[in-house]
């Protein structure tokens, strides 16, 4: 086999593995998944994966890593983008993660169970501090509460407004589903409508 086909295969091998471990640590969370589960899931023996990730804390750093990175990067391009408005870039925002999040709906369980076991850690691989505050994004806030067409608060309470409405019905769909009997076709068409929802509600909450 050249070299080539090698790196090839191992790449593909790699990427089997981790795509097994993110479907088995977002389903059963990081304490119940064995790496003979990972194993089996990808389809490989126990050796082979330990060849490739020398241990199941060492891998599942490098999933979180990529889910954290992915769910933060989406807020860091809508938040600094010079070119587009406040107003836009709640709408963009709306958009973004109603999206992502139902094509992974386990990943805010995901990323809340691992804030709570370890915030620090999490906190600082993210780089949540170095730009949240600094962002575009909180500079027109402050000048939409500056003219007057915002009222008065600290940005942690708008942020927690805006995203609590984007992430929580994802976080509770098994609640919202069963009591209303829904299905989840009719549920997903639910989080599309508030692609345009969210923004309007958002906003006016927040009006003088």
């Amino acid at each position: 086999m050249s070299k080539k086909n090698s790196k090839e295969l191992d790449n593909s091998t790699e990427e089997k593995i981790k795509e097994a471990a993110k479907k088995l640590f977002m389903q059963k969370g990081f304490a119940a998944t064995k790496t003979r589960d990972i194993a089996m899931e990808s389809g490989i023996n126990l050796a082979l994966l330990n060849y490739y990730f020398r241990s199941k804390e060492k891998l599942f750093e490098i999933i979180i890593r990529e889910r954290l990175q992915q769910f933060i990067q989406g807020i860091k391009l809508v938040f600094n983008d010079e070119s587009t408005t406040f107003y836009e870039k709640i709408e963009t925002l709306a958009a973004h993660y109603i999206d992502m999040l139902s094509e992974q709906p386990d990943l805010p369980l995901f990323i809340l169970s691992e804030l709570r076991a370890q915030p620090l850690q999490v906190l600082n691989k993210l780089g949540v501090k170095d730009f949240l505050m600094s962002s575009v994004f909180i500079k027109q806030l402050f000048e939409e509460m500056k003219t007057g067409n915002i009222t008065q608060v600290h940005p942690l309470h708008f942020m927690a407004n805006l995203m609590g409405s984007l992430v929580f019905p994802f976080v509770a769909s098994p609640i919202l589903k069963g009591i209303t009997e829904m299905d989840q076709d009719t549920f997903n068409k639910l989080m599309q409508e508030r692609k345009k929802l969210v923004p309007q509600w958002i906003i006016k909450s927040f009006r003088p």
